[in-house]
């Protein structure tokens, strides 16, 4: 068992404000040598805020760090890279245009020579770290051609080739595979083991509790508790997180969860009658990474007005590209898009958007939201065009459209003019899907929308789906949580490598029926009919 270990890295008394928000209040958090820390908190806690400031991306407003017992400054990420910290950001930063060797050695390259870089050790290293965590890529591919499973592999790649004594990571999980998260806690091991210290934030307790060593919570800016990982369970986990709002938070999960009872057959029948918003026949979807290769295969569905539609399958199943051709970012290879009886095939994404169909992307940050814009103007981008008189945008109609959506996606600001990028990553989700209800779409398509947020969040966002489906919103999203799958659809469609396994109305599939469709085995119970 693990012992008590020397403090290499804390924060005293950290205070962080932006505008009239305080983010941070009085932060103490020490990172000790040779243990897992795992912080936790709910959406706006300040976690991010704190992993910022212990890697210098952002100073604290009042407080200080300490690096080895004295107290330092960290100017940027880079002074605190050379001074042993390196953080893994949720949100990915990588050249899409440049190699996986490339991206792992930036700034830092291997010189064989004056003005010469030894391409050829780079390389060699690079193939060896990304073995180490179950990945045996080319080196020099383009970042740009991977999944997004494998770009966070790249990331982590990259942390650990910096022989980082404190290792920080938010989220680092959300976008891999079971095989790909085993590898990357056998390097946290094998990290910890050598001395290192790793600083690790996730919204899945479950998961994480399997590793951590120290446990922190934050609750509203503030540290609320501290515990030895193995004195804590999940739902400890959860109350410190939540504190006194835990029942009402719970009673909100519940509800989402629960949702309602499956349909009788007359009801069954009436949402038969309901008008058929998206229609695919015989969609097949080439992978972008390689052409020769199906990402979907064969697909159709129907999503009605006021139905929720959730598609099940891994990171890799095809997931993304079937929403992103749905969207009109990537072509299909062959088959019918129909939205309300009328194709789609030549349409544009602004065609779509104009038609009433709209996707919230998995990547926030990086397609979602425009960092340098406040809260209210990425909320009002995509919907302008409503606000417009006579050739000029109604600042006033766009402002109380804007304080009608903050307070509908119930962001933990009523500041529009706030930062985007001051917010916390639950409450810049709600800003995308905020952006994409004010076009009043007719189909909204979602890819991920409770990745990387917490559970208050994720209720959030499946209610505020809900409530807009009794309208008749037609929503279609894609998920890998088992639990989101088993309980928040109407009808749950089972995508393994690209082909539909199963499709199942909600309460008629059990959790062994999922894996086993998951797996590939069509579970010959289907209800709702894809065709």
């Amino acid at each position: 068992m693990k012992t008590a270990a020397t403090k290499i890295l804390s924060a005293r008394d950290v205070t962080k404000v932006y505008g009239n928000t305080h983010v941070l209040r009085g932060v103490d958090f020490d990172i000790a040598a040779g243990r897992v820390t795992a912080l936790f908190g709910k959406n706006g806690a300040g976690t991010s805020t704190l992993l910022k400031i212990l890697s210098g991306i952002e100073q604290p407003t009042t407080g200080h760090i300490e690096l080895d017992g004295e107290p330092v400054r960290l100017r940027s990420p880079r002074d605190a890279a050379y001074r042993g910290i390196s953080i893994i950001p949720q949100e990915l930063n990588l050249f899409p245009n440049l190699s996986i060797q490339d991206n792992l050695f930036l700034a830092r390259e291997i010189c064989g020579g004056p003005w010469v870089i030894d391409r050829s050790s780079q390389r060699a290293t690079s193939a060896a770290i990304l073995h180490s965590l179950g990945e045996d890529l080319d080196p020099d591919r383009l970042v740009g051609d991977l999944s997004p499973a494998r770009q966070q592999i790249i990331e982590i790649a990259r942390a650990l080739l910096q022989e980082a004594r404190v290792l920080i990571m938010d989220e680092p999980t959300s976008a891999l595979t079971p095989p790909e998260v085993e590898a990357l806690f056998r390097a946290i091991g094998e990290l910890t083991a050598s001395g290192g210290a790793v600083v690790y934030v996730s919204h899945q307790p479950d998961r994480v509790l399997k590793i951590a060593d120290d446990v922190v919570i934050l609750r509203d800016g503030r540290l609320a508790a501290t515990a030895n990982a193995r004195t804590v369970d999940i739902r400890w986990v959860v109350e410190q997180m939540v504190g006194p709002d835990r029942e009402a938070l719970f009673a909100r999960l519940t509800q989402v969860i629960e949702a309602e009872p499956p349909p009788s057959q007359e009801e069954s029948r009436a949402e038969s009658r309901a008008e058929e918003l998206l229609t695919l026949r015989g969609l097949s979807v080439a992978a972008p990474a390689n052409p020769g290769h199906l990402a979907i295969d064969d697909l159709s569905l129907t999503v009605r007005e006021g139905e929720i539609v959730g598609i099940y399958g891994l990171v890799d199943s095809g997931l993304t590209e079937l929403l992103e051709a749905l969207a009109g970012r990537i072509p299909s290879q062959s088959g019918d898009v129909l939205l309300s009886g009328v194709p789609l095939e030549s349409a544009s994404i602004r065609d779509r958007i104009d038609r009433g169909l709209l996707l919230v992307p998995r990547d926030r940050r990086r397609d979602g939201l425009i960092q340098t814009m406040s809260v209210g103007e990425n909320l009002s981008l995509a919907g302008l065009d409503r606000f417009v008189r006579w050739l000029f945008v109604s600042r006033e109609r766009e402002l109380d459209a804007v304080d009608r959506m903050i307070s509908d996606v119930t962001l933990r600001t009523d500041d529009a003019g706030a930062p985007v990028e001051s917010l916390s990553g639950g409450d810049q989700q709600k800003v995308v899907i905020g952006r994409a209800l004010l076009t009043d779409p007719l189909v909204l398509l979602l890819d991920e929308p409770s990745r990387g947020v917490d559970v208050g969040a994720k209720a959030d966002i499946f209610q505020l789906l809900a409530a807009r489906a009794r309208h008749g919103l037609a929503v279609l999203f894609t998920t890998s949580d088992a639990e989101e799958a088993l309980h928040i659809p109407d009808r749950l469609l089972v995508l393994a490598r690209g082909v539909v396994t199963g499709d199942f109305r909600r309460g008629a599939i059990t959790r062994e029926e999922l894996m086993s469709a998951l797996d590939g085995v069509t579970v010959d119970r289907a209800e709702g009919g894809a065709n």
